[in-house]
């Protein structure tokens, strides 16, 4: 497996994958919406996307967002920013297999590279990735 940061050249892949994470939250299939949004995100630098790859086949994703002073969500304390794990979302061939907290830590070690506070993970409480997101954090 190997994960790489999302760039131009993966808009494709990315949103197939971006897409079928927002159908399994019952939203209708719209690729070339999520295409246009992801390229905005990295166009304007505003997130970072990390995309798992088994052999050539794109299986998973995550979406980090900075949090710094421009967005309210910095630690004033230690004065460095953070990251917000927005999205994580791993193809149904390919869960059990370690992807999703390979991911996870994948958005740690940046946050550890970059000095930043923390990594802070978004999601609903009855998230069915409940028990990864914890597992990892303990790790």
């Amino acid at each position: 497996m190997q994960i790489v940061k999302a760039n131009f050249n993966h808009l494709d892949h990315l949103a197939l994958l971006f897409n079928a994470y927002r159908i399994l939250y019952k939203l209708r299939s719209n690729i070339n919406g999520v295409k246009a949004f992801l390229e905005n995100r990295i166009k304007a630098n505003e997130s970072i996307i990390y995309i798992a790859y088994s052999d050539d086949t794109a299986v998973g994703f995550t979406q980090l967002n900075p949090l710094n002073s421009l967005n309210s969500l910095n630690s004033s304390v230690s004065m460095q920013s953070m990251y917000v794990l927005n999205n994580l979302y791993v193809h149904n061939d390919y869960r059990q297999k370690g992807i999703g907290k390979t991911l996870i830590n994948k958005a740690k070690q940046l946050c550890v590279l970059e000095n930043n506070k923390s990594l802070a993970i978004q999601t609903d409480f009855d998230n069915p990735a409940q028990q990864l997101y914890t597992r990892c954090t303990l790790d």
